[in-house]
């Protein structure tokens, strides 16, 4: 699937991501344009699926973060669906994972402080629908965070 220029290109572009075409093709001893037909050939086949910026959410005041985890009530028609749309529309959630298991999904959401993450659960968090368990895990340390892979 993937070829020895392929895998180059993308060992590459993820320890540097904000490099464009031609500075890969520099890099690659490479003419900028085959580079970008081949980036554009690793998006339709779907493995680069885009370029995104990374916020650091505490630099912005968000000093609280918490990884939620829900049970559903299962027995619902439509429950999952209906909790998914809902936490989708809290502007604090930034990250949504289901599972299979005990635990059916998870949440990250962030607060500024103690006091917005307190009215967050309590008026949004809560009120999600078809929540048969919540357990709550304040993020303490992140110890490592890389998405990068071996290739």
């Amino acid at each position: 699937m993937l070829d020895d220029l392929d895998r180059r290109l993308l060992r590459l572009w993820q320890a540097e991501p904000e490099m464009g075409p031609a500075d890969l093709a520099a890099l690659l001893d490479l003419p900028a344009a085959r580079v970008t037909r081949r980036i554009e050939k690793l998006r339709e086949a779907g493995i680069v699926r885009g370029v995104r910026g990374v916020i650091d959410w505490a630099a912005l005041g968000y000093s609280v973060e918490v990884s939620l985890r829900f049970q559903l009530e299962k027995s619902v028609p439509g429950a999952f669906d209906a909790f998914l749309a809902a936490a989708r529309d809290v502007p604090e959630v930034t990250e949504i994972q289901t599972f299979l298991g005990r635990v059916d999904v998870r949440l990250v959401a962030i607060a500024r402080d103690l006091a917005h993450w307190q009215s967050l659960y309590r008026d949004r968090i809560l009120t999600l629908p078809h929540i048969a368990e919540i357990e709550a895990l304040m993020h303490v340390a992140t110890v490592k965070t890389d998405q990068s892979l071996p290739i």
